[in-house]
């Protein structure tokens, strides 16, 4: 039997009507037709889902006589397909911070070469960058991206926020007066905070949708 069949027979057996089955499955009662006469497959949450919905094991949906190879490889594909995606989200998340916090940096060079006002730069060093790593923590958080190591980010922000005033005016005073400007350093602790802050947010987002989903 074919999964299509098997998904339909588990729900009959069940006696669940498929309007039924899409509410507690948080999707659309036309999704769960298409489902069951094979017109498009369920990723493999909304299998194990039905598995608990339909009191079926996942050997009964996943396994039978004939491999369905079909539905394997468009699991594979899906499972490929979020993964790229993943992956694309992440590199843009370093990209833009990196175009951000080099955009600060030309913005302060700019400055003392007299091509744009003291304000202009100072937008640039205290209000983009510090918002920008909120938003990037903020969505690193709310997304898992790197699981239990997204941790670490407030410390890499932290170092980038210092390495970033100092290359804008720590390096000219330190040239200027022949000294190591130390109060740079007090710049890690601002990009910690401000990461953490977006960090604390984000995960508690992720955790408030995960909480949903085990509710339904």
């Amino acid at each position: 039997m074919d999964i299509g069949g098997k998904i339909k027979k588990s729900r009959t057996d069940a006696k669940i009507t498929q309007e039924q089955a899409a509410q507690a499955l948080g999707i659309s009662r036309q999704t769960i037709s298409n489902w069951e006469n094979e017109r498009s497959y369920p990723d493999i949450v909304s299998v194990l889902k039905m598995s608990d919905l339909y009191s079926v094991s996942l050997d009964y949906l996943l396994k039978g006589e004939d491999p369905m190879k079909d539905y394997l490889d468009y699991i594979e594909e899906s499972t490929n397909t979020v993964k790229s995606k993943t992956r694309l989200s992440k590199l843009l998340v370093v990209l833009s911070y990196l175009v951000i916090w080099a955009f600060n940096i030309m913005a302060s060079w700019r400055f003392s070469a007299g091509s744009i006002t003291e304000a202009q730069a100072g937008g640039a060093q205290w209000i983009m960058l510090p918002a920008a790593t909120i938003v990037l923590s903020l969505l690193i958080g709310k997304n898992n991206y790197w699981g239990k190591y997204k941790w670490l980010a407030p410390i890499g922000f932290g170092l980038m926020f210092m390495i970033s005033v100092y290359a804008s005016y720590g390096m000219r005073e330190s040239l200027i007066f022949d000294r190591v400007d130390l109060q740079t350093l007090s710049f890690f602790f601002i990009g910690t905070i401000a990461s953490m802050i977006g960090m604390v947010l984000g995960h508690a987002l992720f955790a408030d949708q995960k909480s949903k989903e085990k509710s339904k």
